[in-house]
């Protein structure tokens, strides 16, 4: 009988620190799942928040965009009056442009690109096609070194004109070759230099 007995409590004892170690084995267990979930959610929610930053950084670079290609266009048709309107278009585009996403190496070179740019889109809004043509070749410079910093959505085309000025580039978001800088003259002259994505 205290054979029986003494089995009986050694099991018992042994059943009761396996149960406490499964017991602590799970919590432990639980405890790596929430920390794990916690960090995953953290991920998730950093992720969120970048995604959010680029959305905004891109929301801003997307409209000076549009607008340049807006005013390309009007250049290649010749049409003084609508590039005038679509200077000053530019201009406050690029006026609105929000670099404090962005950082602070980035910010001081968007500052500049955006200083330099406003200049040359307020000086298109009040020139003749000629000087707007010459001030365009700068713009284009700007808003690539802009793109270069903000990235693009949609895929863009650097086209480059041999003729005008020694050798010019722009923008565009179509590859075929459409010249602002000649309009109806020389519609075609250029080549596309590189795509940007």
């Amino acid at each position: 009988m205290k054979k029986v007995r003494l089995t009986t409590t050694i099991m018992m004892m042994a059943f009761l620190s396996l149960t406490a170690m499964s017991c602590k084995d799970t919590k432990k267990e639980n405890a790596q799942d929430n920390t794990t979930h916690s960090e995953m959610n953290h991920d998730k929610m950093d992720k969120s928040n970048d995604m959010m930053d680029s959305d905004t950084q891109n929301l801003g670079a997307q409209k000076v965009l549009a607008d340049y290609m807006a005013l390309k266009d009007a250049l290649v048709n010749d049409d003084n009056a609508k590039v005038k309107e679509l200077g000053n278009v530019l201009a406050q585009s690029l006026k609105s442009f929000d670099a404090s996403s962005f950082s602070s190496k980035e910010k001081s070179e968007l500052k500049d690109i955006m200083e330099d740019a406003i200049e040359h889109a307020e000086h298109i809004s009040e020139s003749d096609i000629k000087h707007q043509r010459e001030h365009f070749k700068v713009l284009s410079k700007d808003v690539t070194d802009m793109v270069a910093i903000t990235g693009t959505k949609v895929k863009l085309y650097e086209q480059f004109c041999p003729m005008y000025d020694g050798g010019t580039a722009w923008l565009s978001t179509k590859e075929e070759v459409r010249n602002p800088y000649y309009g109806s003259q020389m519609l075609k002259c250029g080549k596309v230099q590189r795509e940007i994505n």
